[in-house]
């Protein structure tokens, strides 16, 4: 199973996650982000290999979790530490969710 890392812009501030859903609009993970509040969002993929260095242990404990399963954990909810850790030109395509 694929592991994917998001940046998510949500009403709150920035959040990061790692999910074993195939994208951050599948009706299974949004239905998980709103069950937390989420329901409108902004998200950008973020190179899962550069998240993995970039929080190593933390990552490793949060990927263990999630393997073998389809599901999401929040890596970061510090927006200034997510900034800090990723440039803006390591962000994909803007995708957007809700109205």
């Amino acid at each position: 199973m694929d592991m994917k890392a998001y940046l998510i812009f949500t009403g709150s501030g920035p959040i990061l996650i790692l999910t074993t859903f195939g994208s951050v609009t599948d009706p299974r993970l949004t239905e998980k982000l709103a069950h937390k509040g989420i329901v409108k969002f902004i998200g950008y993929e973020v190179p899962i290999e550069r998240t993995r260095a970039l929080y190593m242990v933390p990552f490793e404990v949060i990927a263990a979790d999630l393997a073998g399963s389809e599901d999401v954990r929040v890596l970061d909810f510090n927006g200034h530490h997510i900034f800090a850790n990723f440039h803006l030109s390591e962000l994909g395509e803007a995708i957007r969710h809700g109205d």
